[in-house]
């Protein structure tokens, strides 16, 4: 039960309720003075000291130890007395043994403060949360080792405000530092003092970047490839957006659609307005618009792309959509009551008041409702095998409508499978180039402006297998202690239990 104090002799074991106290003295055996290392058995004097253990059956134990002033016999060496320490109980100035101390330092690693001092009270070891944090800031930090591979990123201590920049090893995951900022001097003063660095992964920062060519000209620098297929998202939703008026005409509108007359009608307020010289500020102001709706409408060129789907759950109506639109094609004022009746006896198990609400919003009329360019954009940018059928049929139906969609679906398609890291990605990336700068396709243009700027840390990123995950997962790890302790700490703390983990 009290292995861990088997270098004590125990005298004696009391039973205090809800505690246990042991009364226990050292050994009569030799120890050498800390100082010049010579033995010594001479008693001097002798003091008590109270320490804490860990709890037995839910209950507190503390041991009162009687431990020896020795005296040591060399005259001239500088400790003429010293009290003698028993190696794995309590260190010196310590209330607690050194397998408490390790249990609490395991405790306030993962919870830090608040939350640990909580905690500590169910394990019998109470302690305030001042307390739990000096034991944390006094844990050793692991030894700072210079990784061949390093994943750089930054991460917000303030979001739009103030960013840290975290180290990692690319290869292994291991923690490395934690910069107070994401600034160019300060990553390129860190690779400075710590030589030996072959590779660094990023992300498509310039300042990571130029620190990296300033303090490491024959680095290998290595863009990361979620990151430019981000990039390439982004520019598509963009591309779709702007052919909209083009694809969304496979589905007409629903005819007297209020909110598309509305839209159609403020899209002419605004156009009419800017084209009379009229600020954005002041058509937001005549219009009664906020500022962000003004500026929408004024970078559309066609009413028709600001179009929205109506979103639409799936009802028991649908199977009989088509003989609901032949009915009311063939005579318009066929009462409601008339269709309930006919689906019914084909099977319809729904409520007339659903089939009433079914026909007044118009989806009677329509195959299907017009997909929003976030959905379509979706579909041209997933793997066509996770698609499901009617996801294929609809995403090649709308493709065929527009030409530069089309062109736009078979860029990314060959744009995703140079994406694996592979030797001669990168020639075959400078082809893909060639392809873009041929179509009338703007914004893919600017992706690949982008792609020429970092060119070399691009090719990097397509033919070798390194790359920024790993950094990303330690960056969602960060959020979570950040949550831990946010607005109760600073950045030594986090920096210290982000390089504990």
């Amino acid at each position: 039960m009290f292995s861990g104090l088997s270098a004590l002799v125990v005298e004696n074991v009391t039973d205090q309720g809800g505690a246990i106290r042991l009364s226990a003295r050292t050994r009569h055996e030799a120890v050498p003075c800390p100082k010049c290392g010579t033995p010594t058995a001479r008693v001097h004097g002798f003091h008590e000291r109270t320490v804490a253990d860990l709890p037995v059956d839910g209950r507190r134990v503390v041991v009162s130890v009687r431990v020896r002033r020795l005296v040591c016999p060399v005259l001239a060496c500088p400790r003429q007395t010293f009290r003698e320490q028993v190696p794995g109980l309590p260190e010196r100035y310590q209330r607690r043994t050194t397998r408490l101390a390790g249990q609490l330092g395991h405790v306030v690693k993962e919870l830090a403060g608040r939350a640990s001092a909580h905690l500590s009270r169910c394990l019998v070891v109470a302690i305030s949360r001042s307390t739990a944090l000096r034991m944390l800031m006094r844990l050793p930090l692991p030894a700072l080792r210079v990784p061949r591979v390093l994943g750089v990123d930054d991460f917000a201590l303030k979001r739009r405000h103030r960013y840290a920049s975290i180290l990692i090893d690319a290869e292994t995951g291991e923690r490395i530092d934690v910069l107070a900022d994401r600034s160019a001097a300060t990553l390129e003063r860190w690779l400075r003092e710590h030589p030996g660095v072959e590779i660094v992964c990023r992300d498509g920062s310039g300042a990571y970047g130029e620190a990296v060519r300033r303090a490491l000209p024959d680095a290998v620098q290595v863009s990361d490839r979620w990151h430019i297929w981000k990039n390439l998202c982004d520019k598509t939703l963009a591309e779709v957006r702007s052919h909209s008026s083009c694809w969304a005409t496979v589905n007409p509108p629903r005819p007297g659609g209020v909110r598309e007359l509305t839209t159609r009608e403020r899209w002419h307020q605004v156009h009419d307005l800017l084209g009379k010289g009229v600020g954005i500020l002041e058509c937001a102001r005549r219009l009664n618009l906020a500022l962000n709706t003004v500026k929408r409408y004024a970078r559309t060129r066609e009413p028709e792309a600001l179009r929205r789907a109506p979103r639409y759950r799936p009802t028991l109506v649908d199977p009989y959509r088509d003989h609901l639109r032949t009915r009311r094609a063939a005579d318009p004022a066929v009462p409601v009551l008339q269709l309930f009746r006919e689906i019914k006896e084909r099977g319809y198990t729904g409520s007339l008041n659903l089939l009433y609400r079914y026909i007044t919003q118009g989806r009677a009329e329509g195959d299907r409702p017009v997909i929003t360019p976030r959905r379509f954009a979706r579909l041209l940018l997933t793997r066509p095998d996770n698609l499901r059928d009617k996801d294929t049929e609809l995403r090649r139906h709308l493709t065929a409508a527009c030409p530069e969609i089309a062109e736009l679906a078979h860029l990314i398609q060959e744009f995703a499978e140079i994406l694996t890291p592979a030797i001669g990605n990168d020639a075959k990336l400078t082809e893909w180039i060639t392809a873009v700068r041929g179509c009338d396709l703007p914004y893919l243009h600017g992706f690949v402006n982008g792609l020429e700027l970092d060119r070399s840390a691009v090719d990097a990123g397509l033919t070798l297998p390194h790359h920024n995950g790993r950094t990303e997962g330690v960056n969602t790890r960060t959020k979570r202690i950040m949550r831990q302790i946010h607005g109760r700490a600073g950045f030594a703390l986090l920096r210290h239990r982000i390089l504990l983990r």
